[in-house]
């Protein structure tokens, strides 16, 4: 298998691109379960969590990774945007932080 390109991707992307390869062929055992899991995990639609990011990379000091695994765990408080900032939590100011759950609000 040759790379071409790589990129970070939503899990509302994976579940679309899945769905669209399970109606042109039979899944690997392997995608079948992570198709699954997303069905039952999918906390909003793929054009929600479109708009989501969009609007999250309005803000210059979000990295598409942490767009991502925002638009991915949805958080609703502080608490929960911490666990997915990580370290990168401290170096936003609480403005920015508001900022960032209102556009969460806005769009599940």
């Amino acid at each position: 298998m040759k790379i071409i390109t790589e990129s970070e991707v939503t899990n509302a992307d994976v579940k679309e691109i899945l769905e669209g390869m399970e109606k042109k062929k039979e899944l690997k055992y392997e995608q079948k379960n992570v198709l699954s899991m997303l069905r039952k995990l999918a906390k909003s639609t793929p054009e929600n969590i479109r708009k989501l990011v969009e609007e999250l990379k309005g803000m210059e000091r979000l990295r598409e990774k942490q767009i991502v695994a925002i638009a991915n765990f949805l958080p609703e408080d502080k608490d929960d945007l911490r666990v997915v900032l990580h370290k990168e939590y401290a170096a936003f100011t609480p403005e920015e932080i508001d900022k960032i759950l209102e556009i969460v609000r806005n769009n599940i």
